[in-house]
Formats: C-alpha cells, structure tokens, sequence
C-alpha cells in the first residue's frame, strides 16, 4: 500500500490533485488513522511488474539473469 506522497512521486502529481481522485472515486482508497493509503494495482496504468521485452533476453539470446536474487541469496549466507 502507498501513501498519497508515494502515489504523487508514481504519477508525477501534485499530492492535492491525488487526494482530489480519491475523494471523487476516480482512484480507491483506504483510509488508515488519518491517512489515505491506496494499493498498488489500483493506480492507473499499473503494470509495474512488467519490463520491455527488450530486457527479457540478453543480446546473445540467453534469459536475463535475475541479479536480484543472486544478491539477495549471497547476503542470506552471511
């Protein structure tokens, strides 16, 4: 879940104008203590676990390795 200012930064918007789609029901949210937290996927255009197809692959073909893991699996052995 993203707070408005997470969601302003995603969208390059002012934080006024996200609050102003919440409170019309252009963008759902959830309201925890006095603020509004809104999920992930319900921001427009949301494809955020999607990358161009050109990165899919390596230039010999090969699938991209998932450096990610790697590093993550090397600092879980420390």
């Amino acid at each position: 879940m993203l707070t408005v200012a997470e969601v302003a930064v995603r969208l390059r918007r002012d934080p006024e104008t996200i609050r102003r789609w919440i409170r019309s029901g252009k963008l759902p949210a959830r309201k925890v203590g006095l603020q509004h937290m809104v999920e992930e996927a319900d921001l427009p255009g949301a494809q955020h676990d999607r990358v161009p197809d050109g990165w899919v692959r390596t230039a010999t073909g090969e699938p991209m390795p998932d450096v990610v893991a790697a590093v993550r699996r090397s600092r879980s052995a420390r």
